[in-house]
């Protein structure tokens, strides 16, 4: 059965109902991400196309609490970082794979975030924002005072890129992009799983009404906090290889700034909407990228500006406009389809039977 979603008429304003994307833009809209995300290194600085992937991922992972879950998180830099850090370490101590060290940092993240959910959970609007960020914070401290692990003010340096013995993935930036490319896009179709699910579905209702989801029977704190750690370990994936990949983990992971960075991202593309994530990291990466390529030192006052003009411009986010344009032309299309007089010839069958026409008598 076709699902239905409301969006908002340009006209007057009112809701109106439009059927969910034709099954055919999706594939041409997924293939033609594939396409784009394989070509990325041979187009850009292959570090730069990595880092635009992995945020891509933490972007997504963040909007399914943010879009579809209706909870704004300050904290996420503490899922990122932690597994950063926890990926350096096992790749420099135990020599393992760098996949085997993504996901050993992406298992701490789940498990970190599941007291920081269990209490964060319980508040919501700004409330769960601040307890999201003081956790953040808190995590930060640590790994500024634990030097002896995690190097503080130094970061990690050094930290191996070990696959398999494959030298070319080891040491080019290039091939190493196409090695972990499959962890991102896993964790791509992860998120896309998860808000196309039964739970995805109940998320968006708690996100809609809260009180009537809960007079409904669902355990709402449940499945608010299992959002969060859910969230927390795509946001591991993508920290993890963001670490492997800078062979570098800095303590500027673990800040509150790199939180807001990628609320930023989110924002900027359009939230709810998975796709918007993908394209708010790219456009937040490329330009810090140019502007630091041509030596500009404002690169914050650039973004910052560009994000209020979207946010005024755009209200739904660049991906999210584009789409809600996309659909109400596609309902006035429809509409205009259904208005139509038509001017058919009647069925001959139709006709009345005392004419004797098209009865066989």
């Amino acid at each position: 059965m076709t699902q239905s979603v409301i969006i908002e008429a340009p006209a007057d304003g009112a809701d109106v109902p439009v059927t969910a994307s034709h099954p055919r833009v999706r594939w041409i809209l997924l293939a033609a991400g594939l396409v784009a995300a394989l070509a990325l290194p041979w187009f850009l600085y292959p570090p730069v196309a990595m880092d635009i992937v992995a945020l891509a991922l933490f972007a997504i992972a963040l909007d399914i609490l943010l879009g579809y879950t209706g909870l704004l998180s300050f904290g996420h830099a503490a899922f990122w970082g932690s597994s950063a850090y926890v990926s350096g370490l096992i790749a420099t101590h135990y020599g393992v794979p760098f996949p085997v060290a993504v996901v050993g940092g992406a298992v701490f993240a789940m498990i970190l975030a599941l007291p920081i959910g269990y209490v964060s959970v319980r508040r919501s609007g700004i409330y769960f924002a601040m307890v999201t960020l003081a956790f953040a914070q808190m995590v930060y401290f640590v790994g500024y005072q634990w030097s002896d692990l995690t190097g503080g003010e130094n970061g990690l340096q050094g930290v191996p890129r070990s696959f398999f013995g494959l030298e070319l993935v080891e040491t080019d930036s290039f091939y190493f992009y196409y090695a972990a490319l499959p962890i991102l896009l896993f964790g791509m179709w992860a998120a896309w799983r998860i808000v196309h699910s039964p739970f995805g579905r109940v998320l968006v209702s708690i996100r809609d009404n809260t009180p009537r989801a809960r007079a409904l029977g669902y355990d709402v704190d449940k499945y608010k906090a299992l959002a969060f750690v859910l969230s927390a370990g795509l946001t591991g994936l993508a920290g993890g290889v963001f670490a492997i990949s800078h062979r570098f983990v800095a303590l500027t992971e673990l800040h509150w700034t790199t939180s807001g960075d990628v609320v930023l991202m989110t924002v900027l593309g359009g939230i709810g909407t998975l796709w918007g994530g993908i394209v708010g990291a790219f456009l937040n990466v490329t330009l810090a990228d140019y502007l630091a390529s041509s030596g500009f030192g404002g690169i914050d006052l650039i973004t910052g500006s560009v994000f209020v003009l979207v946010v005024l411009l755009f209200r739904r986010g660049v991906w999210g406009t584009v789409r809600h344009q996309w659909n109400v032309r596609r309902l006035r299309r429809a509409a205009a389809r259904r208005a139509a007089p038509s001017y058919s010839s009647p069925d001959r069958s139709s006709r009345h039977p005392a004419s004797g026409e098209g009865t066989g008598r």
